[in-house]
């Protein structure tokens, strides 16, 4: 079993920046994909950014490209998410997942391990 735990939301103003970070309780395996995922009350969990580990790949929905960036650092069991120029729709709830055995980013159906999730609030 994978442990997650997300940190570094908060509050925020509109045009701001924030790095969220996911550290997980161990990162030894062949393949896998990690992913930001985020959510708000009454829409589906919507897929932010993913890093496939075979390629070391990155992926990100249309809506934060250019201004989200993942990156991880595997000495220290640690996904990041870096978060400029923020906007007030990218206010939710942020999740990190990792999907194990994994070689591409798929949908976050396939993602076995989540974090609790953490609140972002980009205020306007």
């Amino acid at each position: 079993e994978v442990q997650l735990v997300e940190s570094g939301g908060g509050l925020v103003q509109a045009g701001g920046s924030l790095r969220l970070s996911c550290v997980a309780s161990t990162f030894t395996f062949d393949d896998y994909a990690i992913g930001w995922f985020r959510q708000t009350p009454g829409k589906e969990r919507e897929g932010v950014s993913c890093f496939s580990s075979s390629d070391r790949s990155t992926a990100y929905a249309s809506s934060v490209k250019g201004r989200f960036t993942i990156s991880i650092d595997n000495a220290k069991n640690t996904v990041y998410l870096q978060m400029n120029n923020l906007k007030p729709e990218d206010t939710a709830v942020y999740y990190c997942a990792v999907d194990l055995g994994s070689v591409r980013c798929r949908q976050s159906t396939y993602f076995d391990y989540w974090g609790q999730g953490i609140q972002v609030t980009v205020s306007s």
